[in-house]
């Protein structure tokens, strides 16, 4: 029995990655530096992997940007825009995933592409685009080189590729008729002479991810998958393919997926825990199985015992020579090292697993599993951290309970309907057709972040502090009055992140220093970790809004992260369901927005980005989900008067199978992503009839380039085609925050020059 890895996370313990990556966008350093840098980072997770003691270790795991984006590149799916262009491969990679690169001047605005979720996980994906008739051409040059340098510091690795059917399923066809799948004929033969490169190169195995496996399958999935795994074994009888899938459990997909001609199959053990029954029956006498029993998306300890458990059956029944013990999934949803977390409690430092911790577990449940003696105190060390988590007063609050228990339905419904409050709202806002605003967050400058560090390092007093950030809200709220902005926002300047500013205040949460993941290209989060009963103890952000309000003649909205967002964007207690807890940060969230109401703010944006991404991947399992997380946002919302304007905010996921579900959070004002899809998002809106106010982002805020007022209105008229111009706000995809001032500025004033265009041409 061997350990494996599926995949290690690239952004390295200190976010080195992050910080060659944005240095060279800058001009700061050469695609020579930035290449070394990623090496170098290669190298240190290869012999990490190795000194942990795993066998199967993965390589071509790493990107500079996004794995969906290389496959893209090395199967020659580059968009005729891209194409076209002068430009280094390196510049024309970057390019595609932020449209601009260091180095290149355009004499147009080219549209980066589109973001998506991964699955259901904070990691977006960039989605490729098929034309009708695509054309694929093999290029390995990628996992060739990382093949090739973890062999020269002795180390066999087995290359990672993103599977042709997960490849075509979630990329985009941008004819508007036509299935992608119906391209998996023409993309096999570039896909199979980039494995048979990889073959060529030395390599022994390659893991081909399918993680489509764990949805719903169409009958024209079902066959591509056939046809792509017969095709490849047929062509490469010597290659070993080990098909991993992951994020679920098959269910109904686990026949199909045993019987492909793979030699290999991962399979998720903790969040499929369910297809270990049906394992050993239906796998045939020469498959090897990758068992995912450590998990990979969060940062508790494994249970050993538990894990042992649930693989002996497999091993007495298939024998020890055809396992592999893994992580349930890639390490990339993981931070990096446990060791880097000096300021954790030791208790709760018990509790918990990153990386290369997750890499030491999957080494001792194979010892063990092995029969290695010399694992026993481990093993005791575990079971132990285990008992006396499961035993913790501090996990349980009896206040917090008793509350839950007293919760009844009038509590998630407002007092009128929408079309009452509307009128209500209008007399007390005035805004005008069109209203301009944005989505909250502000550039965080150099002198916000280091405000930040030197009063988390005791450099500067609180007061000092403050009186920095109050400079900031000042400065950010002339801004958007000398720019025109109808309603606007304190720029949140005072917030490290949306989720873990909450995380700081709230009881039963903890904050990590370095428990960085990587959620798009460059840009990392910081998850909090919930490891009890969740409650507010005193209000979090009133302070900052009525100072923001003092400073403005007009209404400044209350910016509040919701429920079901700040659930699904934290590491989360397993001990209990996900609805529990979401109801609980509800109350929590509940009490601050009451607290925003009484001291006179008029409008309160809770953000709900993650309501989709929280979708179960199966559909049967979405209409409960939906019911719980609808209800925990009304639980939060609901407590306003209906004069009081509710909004929300969601970006970068499709809308179309929730919309009902959208609409029945019945807020005031929605915002959404639009700007990158050419307003195709709005396709939802077409057979429903959304009832209440929707802002249709107007200008990508991952593009550093600002858009004319001229593109922004043609987006506003492509809007109204489909909503009514009184339905119609105006403002960015999403949060400023990563952007700079001089891309901020002109992209704002252009932005308000589009809405009073709108004003004149649209409004009637």
């Amino acid at each position: 029995m061997i350990s494996a890895n599926l995949g290690f996370p690239r952004i390295g313990k200190n976010r080195e990655l992050k910080r060659a990556v944005e240095s060279y966008w800058s001009g700061s350093s050469s695609a020579e530096q930035l290449q070394q840098v990623a090496a170098e980072l290669r190298a240190e997770h290869w012999r990490l992997q190795q000194a942990a003691g795993i066998d199967s270790i993965p390589s071509n795991d790493f990107s500079l940007y996004d794995q969906m984006l290389d496959t893209a590149v090395a199967l020659g799916v580059i968009p005729p825009r891209f194409a076209q262009l002068d430009v280094s491969s390196l510049q024309r990679y970057f390019l595609m995933a932020r449209g601009q690169a260091p180095g290149v001047s355009l004499p147009h605005e080219i549209p980066a592409l589109e973001m998506t979720k991964w699955f259901d996980t904070n990691y977006h994906y960039l989605t490729p685009e098929f034309e009708v008739g695509q054309t694929f051409t093999a290029d390995a040059a990628k996992p060739i080189a990382e093949l090739n340098e973890a062999q020269a510091f002795g180390i066999a690795t087995r290359p990672v590729l993103v599977g042709p059917v997960t490849f075509l399923s979630l990329g985009k066809l941008r004819a508007e008729r036509g299935d992608r799948l119906d391209l998996i004929a023409s993309l096999l033969p570039a896909y199979i002479d980039l494995l048979r490169q990889i073959l060529e190169a030395g390599a022994t195995w390659v893991q081909i991810d399918e993680p489509i496996l764990s949805n719903d399958l169409s009958d024209k999935q079902r066959e591509a998958l056939v046809q792509t795994y017969r095709q490849i074994a047929a062509e490469l009888p010597q290659l070993k393919v080990m098909l991993a899938t992951y994020f679920g459990p098959m269910a109904e997909n686990l026949q199909l997926a045993v019987d492909l001609p793979t030699a290999g199959l991962h399979v998720d053990l903790v969040r499929g825990k369910a297809d270990a029954a049906s394992l050993a029956g239906a796998v045939s006498t020469d498959k090897v199985l990758s068992l995912g029993v450590v998990e990979g998306r969060n940062i508790w300890k494994t249970d050993i015992d538990a894990a042992l458990a649930l693989v002996q059956p497999l091993i007495e029944q298939l024998g020890a020579d055809r396992i592999q013990i893994a992580p349930s999934c890639s390490l990339l949803h993981a931070p990096v090292d446990l060791d880097s977390e000096t300021e954790l409690d030791d208790e709760l430092k018990s509790w918990l697993a990153f990386g290369k911790q997750k890499l030491v577990e999957v080494q001792l449940i194979a010892a063990a599993l092995n029969g290695d003696n010399s694992v026993q105190a481990a093993l005791d060390d575990n079971r132990q951290a285990i008992l006396r988590r499961q035993s913790s007063e501090r996990v349980h609050s009896p206040q917090v309970q008793g509350r839950l228990a007293w919760l009844d339905n009038s509590m998630t419904r407002r007092r009128s309907s929408y079309t009452q409050r509307r009128q209500l709202q209008q007399a007390s806002l005035g805004l005008p057709a069109f209203p301009t605003t944005t989505i909250g967050s502000f550039p965080q400058t150099v002198e916000i972040r280091q405000a930040r560090a030197r009063r988390r390092k005791g450099e500067i007093s609180q007061a000092s502090y403050v009186e920095t950030m109050q400079a900031q809200i000042r400065e950010v709220i002339q801004f958007q009055e000398e720019v025109g902005l109808d309603l606007l926002v304190h720029g949140e300047p005072e917030r490290n992140d949306m989720v873990e500013y909450f995380g700081e205040t709230l009881e039963g949460f903890a904050i990590t220093r370095n428990g960085w993941v990587q959620s798009y290209g460059s840009r990392c989060v910081k998850p909090p970790i919930i490891f009890g009963d969740v409650y507010r103890t005193t209000p979090i952000t009133v302070e900052w809004i009525r100072f923001a309000q003092s400073c403005a003649s007009k209404p400044v909205k209350g910016m509040l992260t919701g429920p079901v967002t700040i659930l699904c964007w934290s590491f989360v207690r397993d001990d209990q369901p996900r609805s529990e807890t979401c109801k609980q940060i509800a109350l929590a969230i509940r009490d601050e927005v009451a607290d925003l109401e009484t001291s006179g703010v008029q409008v309160i944006q809770i953000d709900e980005p993650a309501l989709r991404e929280g979708l179960p991947l199966r559909r049967r399992d979405w209409n409960d989900y939906l019911v719980w997380a609808g209800d925990c946002f009304r639980l939060a919302s609901s407590v306003v008067a209906d004069k009081t304007q509710i909004h929300t905010h969601m970006c970068y996921c499709e809308f179309n199978d929730i919309i009902e579900a959208i609409a029945g959070l019945d807020a005031d004002v929605i915002s959404i992503e639009t700007s990158r899809s050419d307003m195709e998002l709005l396709g939802a809106f077409v057979n429903f009839r959304y009832p209440n106010e929707i802002g249709p982002g107007v200008f990508d805020i991952h593009s550093p380039q600002a858009p004319t007022p001229e593109s922004m209105l043609r987006l506003l008229t492509k809007a109204a085609e489909v909503l009514s111009p009184a339905q119609i706000w105006v403002n960015p995809d999403c949060g400023l925050k990563t952007r700079k001032w001089d891309e901020v500025r002109p992209a704002l004033t252009n932005m308000v020059k589009a809405a009073e265009a709108a004003r004149q041409s649209l409004a009637t």
